[in-house]
C-alpha cells in the first residue's frame, strides 16, 4: 500500500484529498470517495482509506474544511455549520475528476461517517459519476432530491442513534418503497459513531466489522 496527496480546484478555492492505493494501482479499476467526520480529515478517516487500499481499492479523501480540523465537539459543530451543502458536494464533483485525471477510468463509490453520511448519500443522488455509495448515519436529504437515486446505496445506521434515529432512518426507507429506489438499510443495536474505533464511548467492534464486510461487497459487487 502507498499513499499521497492530491491537490486540485473547486468552485470556492484549491483544496486536498488523501489518496490510499494498493502498490500496483494500475491494475486497480475501482476507487473510493471517503468523506470525513464532522471533526474534518483527521488521522481516523485517513485510517480508514488504508483499510480501502488493502482491500485492493484506491481511496481518496477530500478535505472538505480545506485544512481545518476540529479537537472538540464545539469546534467540530462550527466547522460544519459553516461549511455550505453546495460546497461540499462542488468539492465531492471535482473529486470525482480528479480521481478520473490521476487513476483513469475508475469506477467510483462513495461512502462517509455522520456529516460524510449526510454528503456521500446526497452525493449519490446529485453527483455524475458515482455508483455506489455507502453513507453511515447520515442525514436524510429530501424526497425531491431522493428521487434522483440511480445507484445503490446501502445506509448503515444505529437503533441508539439519536440524532440519525430510527424515525429519520423510517423517512429513507419510506421514500425508497414510495419512488422504487435501490436502496437497501441496515441497523445495528448501536450508537451514533459506532465505526470510529478512536471513540471507545461509542465504537461497537462487532457492528463495526459487520459493516464493513458489507460495504466492502457492495463496492466489490457494483464498481
Amino acid at each position: 500500500m502507498k499513499s499521497e496527496t492530491l491537490n486540485f480546484e473547486t468552485a470556492n478555492g484549491s483544496t486536498t484529498a488523501y489518496a490510499a492505493m494498493p502498490d500496483d494501482r494500475n491494475e486497480t479499476t475501482k476507487a473510493v470517495i471517503l468523506i470525513q467526520e464532522w471533526w474534518g480529515l483527521n488521522e481516523h478517516i485517513k485510517d480508514i482509506a488504508r483499510r480501502y487500499a488493502n482491500e485492493g481499492f484506491i481511496a481518496i479523501a477530500p478535505d472538505l474544511y480545506r485544512g481545518k480540523l476540529a479537537t472538540n465537539p464545539d469546534e467540530a459543530a462550527e466547522l460544519m455549520a459553516d461549511l455550505k451543502i453546495e460546497d461540499g458536494i462542488d468539492t465531492i464533483k471535482n473529486t470525482v475528476r480528479k480521481v478520473r485525471e490521476s487513476y483513469g477510468n475508475a469506477d467510483v463509490g462513495i461512502s462517509g461517517y455522520c456529516m460524510g453520511g449526510t454528503y456521500s448519500l446526497r452525493a449519490a443522488c446529485e453527483v455524475e459519476g458515482i455508483k455506489a455509495a455507502a453513507p453511515f448515519y447520515g442525514d436524510i436529504p429530501s424526497e425531491e432530491i431522493l428521487q434522483k437515486l440511480k445507484v445503490p446505496v446501502l445506509f448503515i445506521s444505529g437503533t441508539k442513534d439519536a440524532w440519525i434515529n430510527p424515525a429519520k432512518v423510517a423517512e429513507l426507507k419510506s421514500a425508497a418503497k414510495k419512488y422504487n429506489l435501490p436502496v437497501e438499510s441496515i441497523s445495528y443495536e448501536a450508537d451514533h459513531a459506532f465505526f470510529n474505533d478512536t471513540r471507545p464511548d461509542v465504537y461497537d467492534e462487532n457492528a463495526a466489522k459487520d459493516a464493513w464486510v458489507r460495504v466492502i461487497r457492495l463496492f466489490r459487487e457494483n464498481l
